[in-house]
């Protein structure tokens, strides 16, 4: 198994690592606990879309849960350790190409884009879909 004490670098940080970051899902703690010590201490520039916060918000929203939704809202503010790339003209153009070539539905197209666009050398998630994509090393969060 890989570990994330040897990342570094940017890191794009797709939507479901949030959740199961925030909503504690326990198989994947010892690993996201890495990856969040390595970015809080400067070894991992983190990136994701703003995109990200829309789709972590539902459930808590869903929930009528305020205590989960200002989780969701605090840990997903702009920082020097995590940057937030809003959805761009640039982004949805190449999302479309991302999602012409790759069959990619359009919140991962963007999210693919964001990361290619923004320089990112690897996209952490748990979506085995997001394998398709060339240009990007894309680590899925089951093998660390």
């Amino acid at each position: 198994m890989a570990s994330l004490t040897t990342l570094t670098g940017r890191l794009y940080l797709d939507t479901n690592i949030f959740i199961y970051a925030l909503e504690g899902y326990p198989v994947f703690r010892p690993a996201l606990t890495q990856l969040f010590e390595r970015i809080d201490h400067g070894a991992i520039q983190a990136v994701t879309s703003e995109l990200t916060l829309a789709e972590v918000l539902v459930k808590p929203l869903l929930d009528r849960s305020r205590e989960r939704e200002a989780a969701y809202l605090q840990a997903m503010r702009p920082s020097t350790s995590l940057q937030m790339e809003p959805v761009s003209r640039e982004i949805l153009i190449a999302a479309s190409r991302l999602r012409a070539e790759h069959g990619l539905k359009l919140p991962d197209a963007i999210h693919a884009a964001t990361a290619q666009l923004t320089h990112c050398e690897r996209l952490l998630t748990n979506d085995a879909r997001f394998k398709t994509l060339s240009g990007i090393k894309v680590l899925l969060l089951s093998e660390f």
